[in-house]
């Protein structure tokens, strides 16, 4: 077996439009996941779960032979590294920005009352909401001061005193 060692780290494509297809796909797909909610994600960020996608399937890629050169995988999965660690620094050092990045919590509860608008803005249903609360020990819903799905799905609960 023969191997030609200038065609697997030559790249076929160029790599600014390596860096540019990388950089539509990852707006587009965590643009669109902002915009469906946060629903079964548990405790893995928007953000994390589109990184992991999306570099596994460029990663891929560039191992399987998709692409016949290393360096169009390696210059994919760094232009998608490179915008997760941008947004993060971005949402950190700019407040604003931080805040159309991430997604505010919700009240599910409140003072042991069902918040239905913001069950339904969620698509939490009754008995959902009723299980993640035994989950946590807590049978009756009077026993919750106020409850809330957090920017990464989880459901946190303040217990009335």
């Amino acid at each position: 077996m023969d191997l030609d060692w200038s065609s697997i780290f030559s790249p076929e494509v160029e790599p600014l439009e390596i860096f540019l297809r990388g950089t539509f796909m990852y707006w587009f797909i965590f643009i669109a996941l902002r915009l469906a909610g946060r629903r079964d994600v548990g405790s893995l960020g928007v953000a994390d779960m589109l990184v992991l996608v999306l570099v596994a399937d460029a990663a891929g890629n560039g191992m399987s032979g998709e692409y016949k050169s290393l360096t169009n995988g390696a210059v994919l999965v760094a232009t998608l590294i490179g915008w997760t660690v941008a947004i993060d620094r971005i949402a950190y050092f700019c407040k604003p920005v931080g805040r159309w990045l991430t997604a505010d919590r919700v009240c599910l509860v409140a003072d042991g009352q069902m918040c239905r608008r913001n069950m339904r803005k969620e698509y939490i249903s009754k008995d959902e909401l009723m299980s993640e609360l035994r989950q946590q020990g807590i049978e009756d819903i009077g026993e919750v001061r106020r409850a809330y799905i957090e920017s990464d799905g989880n459901i946190s609960v303040i217990k009335r005193a």
